[in-house]
Order: structure tokens, then C-alpha cells, then sequence
């Protein structure tokens, strides 16, 4: 069948909303194709080049943010602290590796989850699953969980002005090396994690003055004044990404310009099904999540059909098994890809696969199960020969109490009510995510050794 942004809708999809209102629906979705995109064309094609980099082992990505950003909880304040947090993570991860690291947010677009069930059910009364606030609102009342498709523009215009202010940030100077030192969260700079973190900006700050000496400063070098990151989302309401696909003037080619990077979630990979369809067309870098459930064959099939000119940098595969499953399931699937020559870049998603409940009734991730399942990730691909190109993590930079575990942070079961505020899924706190970058670019240089 031939493609077109609008061919996904002959095929069965899931994870989707019920509209009651078809007509509002359809006029929302018109409304959208008339606004302008959020990204252009060509920052997608500078992000697949530099994935194509991670997936030779010249660089590595830091993937992050919210797993649902929120219309309630949309301010400036945990926009900057996301940025200053992927920053901090960004410079540790680069001054240990020596590689450059490709940063992307999960933000400016992340409003939609996939859920277990269709309904929920409080007290005898059934209601639709919360499914993200571009779709519906928390609040468990028949009003607040119906369908609206008008959330829809609210989300483009949230995601537009926090891409704007990402790259004010990006550009302006907030990202400049010699401010390292002021990326530092306050939460943080008080404990012995942010020493860490000092130290190393300190070395930082040496070279630096080292550097200005040469006549290499911020004025002279933009590399060292800005940055870029990118921005991504589990592409899964599909009426919202079609009506932001464009055909770029350029190439004629099609580009989903929602956002720099999408990707399909590990319930939404069916061969057959809408998203796969939709996902084959558009020409952004794209991800997929892979679960202990996919098989050789089927992974294999999915990189086809993904990324049938078996281009660098073009797919990106999330695994995400879980850190008592990943030995038994990712090498089979690691070594099949490689013995087939196919050009994939390697992310490891440490969160979906180690969720727990709390013996105080709380959903939660223990901290030393997501490192394990990262440092085994990292030494699988040491002992195959191959590149682990990444990370991709649900964090904030706030100061929240959701995962437990980590030496930072000793959120204990019973610590987990003091500021639980997920809109869906835990999160690491901005302790425990630079935690994390420290340990892992330890384990990045033991494999190097």
C-alpha cells in the first residue's frame, strides 16, 4: 500500500481514545494541519546524522524528562531545572567518555501514556482510563475522563513555548561551560553528590582558563556558549502526529513535526498495526522499545520495515527488559541484529521493566534495579563486541520522592508520600539521575579499559 500521513487509518491500532464527539475531533484535527510546525525538517536530519554517531560508538545520548508532562504543572522553573539537570548528566557522561553527548528531552510533547486497561473502576464506578492530559485529565469524574479532543491544541501551544524557552536556554548563554558550576540544582549542592559534581566542574573550570590562555573562549568558540537538545515523544495519539506532519519543501520528503525524535512504545509495535504503518513513512530518526517479549524474528521484521535502506542512525531500539530479565532476553536479540548487519543504535530504558508496588500501596522503581539493569546492558554489549549508544531515562529535575534506593537520595517505601507527584510513572529525582550518569560513565570506562 502506498503511504500517505493519513494510511495508518486502515490499519487496527491500540492504545487509543474513544471520541464520543467525531465531528469536534475532526475539526480539531484540521485546525492543527494549519499550524505551524513545531520543529523543521532539518533539525531532524542533524539529529539522525548525530545518532548515526552514537551507533558507531563516537557519541552516546542522554534521553530524559517527564514520563507525562502536564498542563496543571507547565512553569518555567521545571523547565530550567530539567535543562540545568540534562546538562550536569551531559558534562560528567562527556568529561569521563571523551565522546560528545546527544541530548534529548522527553519533553515538549510527551502528553499521551499507553494504559493496562480501557477503564478504571473506584468504588463501583467505571470510568476511561487516564491516557495522558492531551487526551483527558486525572480528576476521576465522568467530565474530567471523557475524551476531549480540544486537549489536543493546548498541547501544541504547551509544547511550542517549552521548545521555545529550550532553546533560549540552549542559546542564550545558560548553557555556556563556564558556567558549569551554576547547573548545579540547590537540592544537590549540599550533599556529597553535588561535591562530586563541583570537583569535576572545577576541572572544568582549569581547562577552561587553560583554554582562554590559547584564545579558545566563549566568544570566539560557540561550542562552548550553547548547545543543542533535542526533543521527543512516544508518538501514540496518532490524529495529533498526523496533523503535524508535513512534506518538507526541500526533499519532499515527510516529517512528523511534532518533534525531533519519536518513537513507538513496546505495547504499539504490531506488524500489521497503525502505528508501524505510520511510523514506516516519516522520515525523523525513530525509536521503538523492546521488551522481553519480542522475538528474533520479529525484531528483525520490525527493523525492516522501520528502516528498510538500513540507514545509520535511522532507528533507534529502547530496551527495556527489566534487571532480572535482560541476560536471558537481550543477547540472543543483540547478536541476531548484529550477525544480520543491521545498522541500529542501542538505548537502554532501565524505568519500565523494574516497576514495583510499594508496601505502602505506592507504584515505584527501586534505584539499585536500574542500575543494574544499565551496567548489564553496558557489559552485554562489551562481551558481544558492540556499541551501547545510550540511555534513556523518566526523570525530573525536581526534588520528588518516587523512586527509592540510591546513596543520594535513601527514599525509603515510607518516604514515597512526601512528594509523590507523578502524573503517571516514577521518576528519578535529579539526585538519583546524576547518581546514575556518575556510575554509568564509571561503567563506560571500565569497558574501555
Amino acid at each position: 500500500m502506498k503511504w500517505t500521513p493519513s494510511s495508518w487509518r486502515n490499519f487496527p491500532i491500540k492504545q487509543q481514545p474513544t471520541y464520543q464527539n467525531k465531528e469536534l475531533l475532526k475539526a480539531v484535527e484540521a485546525e492543527l494541519s494549519t499550524y505551524p510546525p513545531i520543529i523543521f525538517a532539518g533539525e531532524a536530519r542533524n539529529l539522525k546524522n548525530d545518532l548515526a554517531k552514537a551507533g558507531r560508538g563516537e557519541a552516546f545520548i542522554v534521553q530524559g524528562g517527564d514520563c507525562a508532562e502536564s498542563f496543571s504543572a507547565f512553569n518555567a522553573d521545571d523547565i530550567k531545572s530539567l535543562f540545568k539537570l540534562i546538562l550536569q548528566m551531559s558534562v560528567v557522561l562527556t568529561y569521563s567518555s571523551g565522546k560528545p553527548v546527544i541530548k534529548i528531552g522527553r519533553i515538549a510533547g510527551q502528553f499521551a501514556k499507553p494504559r493496562s486497561s480501557d477503564f478504571e473502576e473506584i468504588d463501583g464506578l467505571k470510568l476511561p482510563s487516564y491516557r495522558g492530559d492531551i487526551i483527558n485529565s486525572m480528576e476521576f469524574t465522568r467530565e474530567a475522563r471523557e475524551p476531549n479532543p480540544k486537549n489536543m491544541l493546548k498541547a501544541y501551544n504547551q509544547s511550542a513555548a517549552t521548545l521555545n524557552l529550550f532553546r533560549a536556554f540552549s542559546r542564550g548563554g545558560l548553557a555556556d561551560l563556564n558556567k558549569v558550576h551554576r547547573w548545579n540544582l540547590d537540592f544537590i549542592k549540599d550533599n556529597p553528590l553535588g561535591q562530586r559534581y563541583d570537583e569535576l566542574s572545577d576541572k572544568i573550570d582549569s581547562s577552561m582558563k587553560f583554554m582562554a590562555a590559547c584564545g579558545l573562549t566563549s566568544d570566539t568558540v560557540p561550542q562552548l556558549h550553547q548547545t543543542t537538545i533535542y526533543t521527543s515523544h512516544e508518538a501514540l495519539l496518532l490524529n495529533y502526529e498526523e496533523a503535524l506532519t508535513r512534506e518538507d519543501t526541500e526533499t519532499g520528503d515527510w516529517y512528523d513535526c511534532a518533534a525531533h525524535m519519536l518513537w513507538i512504545g513496546d505495547r504499539t509495535r504490531g506488524i500489521d498495526e497503525a502505528h508501524i504503518e505510520y511510523f514506516r513513512g516519516i522520515k525523523n530518526p525513530i525509536g521503538c522499545k523492546v521488551g522481553p517479549s519480542m522475538g528474533e524474528d520479529e525484531l528483525i521484521e520490525l527493523i525492516d520495515a522501520l528502516n528498510p535502506d538500513n540507514e545509520e542512525g535511522r532507528l533507534n531500539l529502547i530496551v527495556r527488559m527489566g534487571a532480572d530479565k535482560i541476560q536471558d532476553y537481550f543477547p540472543k536479540l543483540l547478536k541476531r541484529v548484529k550477525d544480520e548487519n543491521r545498522n541500529v543504535v542501542w538505548s537502554c530504558d532501565p524505568m519500565h521493566g523494574n516497576v514495583e508496588k510499594s508496601s505502602t500501596g505506592f507504584k515505584t522503581r527501586d534505584f539499585d534495579n536500574i542500575l543494574s539493569e544499565v551496567e548489564q546492558f553496558i557489559f552485554i554489549h562489551k562481551g558481544m563486541g558492540t556499541v551501547a549508544g545510550g540511555i534513556h531515562l523518566e526523570m525530573t529535575g525536581n526534588d520528588v520522592t518516587e523512586c527509592t534506593g540510591s546513596k543520594s537520595s535513601a527514599i525509603t517505601a515510607e518516604g514515597l508520600s512526601s512528594r509523590y507527584h507523578t502524573q503517571c510513572d516514577p521518576r528519578l529525582n535529579a539526585n538519583q539521575a546524576l547518581e546514575l550518569s556518575f556510575m554509568l560513565s564509571d561503567a563506560i570506562t571500565q569497558t574501555e579499559k
